[in-house]
C-alpha cells in the first residue's frame, strides 16, 4: 500500500491516493450539507494518519485523530439539529466568539509549535504546528456550522499546498489545492442559507 507508484506524473501510493479520494468525497459532502459527509472524513483521516506519520509530520498526525473525534461530534450535531429545527441551521459566530476562536487557535500554536520542536523530529514545527490549530480551529467550526470554518479552511488550506510541496507529498498538495476551490465554493453555498 506504501509502494511508490505514478499518477499523471505525480510520484505517490495507493495510501495516499485513497485518502486523497475520500477527503474530496468529504468536502463535496460538507458543501451539500450531508451529514454522510463524517463518515468520509472519519475514513480519510485514519488513512491520512499513516501517511502523515511516513512524512514526519507529527502534528498532522495527531490532527487526524482530533478529527475522527471531532467527525463523530459533528456528525451527532448535523442528524440531532440544534434543538429548535430538524436540521442544524448555518449560522455566523458573533464577534465575542470571534476573538475567543483566534484567542485558542493561538493558544493551540504555541503549545503544539513547542510540542512539535522540543519533542520529535520534524524539521517544521512552526508550520506544523501553526496550520494543525488553524485546522482544529475549522473542524470544530465546520461542526457547529459556522459559516467562517469557510475562511479558515481557505487560509489553512492555501499555506498546506506549501507544506506538502516541501514535504514531496505533491499529490496531497493537489489535494489542498483543490480543497481552496472547494472552500470557495462552500462560502458561496452556505452564504445563502445564512442569515446576515
Amino acid at each position: 500500500m506504501n509502494d511508490p507508484i505514478s499518477l499523471f506524473g505525480l510520484q505517490t501510493n495507493l495510501l495516499e491516493l485513497s485518502s486523497f479520494v475520500l477527503s474530496i468525497i468529504t468536502v463535496v459532502l460538507n458543501i451539500r450539507q450531508l451529514h454522510w459527509a463524517w463518515l468520509f472524513s472519519i475514513l480519510s483521516s485514519a488513512l491520512y494518519a499513516v501517511v502523515f506519520f511516513d512524512a514526519k509530520l507529527y502534528g498532522d498526525m495527531g490532527l487526524q485523530f482530533v478529527f475522527i473525534g471531532v467527525s463523530i461530534w459533528g456528525w451527532l450535531l448535523w442528524l440531532r439539529g440544534d434543538g429548535q429545527s430538524a436540521a442544524l441551521p448555518v449560522t455566523r459566530l458573533n464577534n465575542h466568539d470571534r476573538w475567543q476562536a483566534l484567542a485558542a487557535c493561538l493558544l493551540a500554536f504555541v503549545a503544539l509549535a513547542g510540542f512539535l520542536k522540543y519533542c520529535t523530529d520534524t524539521d517544521v514545527p512552526y508550520a506544523d504546528g501553526l496550520l494543525t490549530a488553524g485546522s482544529l480551529l475549522g473542524q470544530v467550526l465546520l461542526s457547529r456550522k459556522k459559516i467562517e470554518n469557510w475562511h479558515v479552511w481557505i487560509i489553512v488550506d492555501v499555506l498546506y499546498v506549501a507544506l506538502y510541496i516541501y514535504k514531496g507529498l505533491t499529490l496531497t498538495a493537489v489535494l489542498y489545492g483543490i480543497f481552496v476551490l472547494m472552500a470557495i465554493m462552500g462560502l458561496r453555498a452556505w452564504s445563502k442559507t445564512c442569515p446576515q
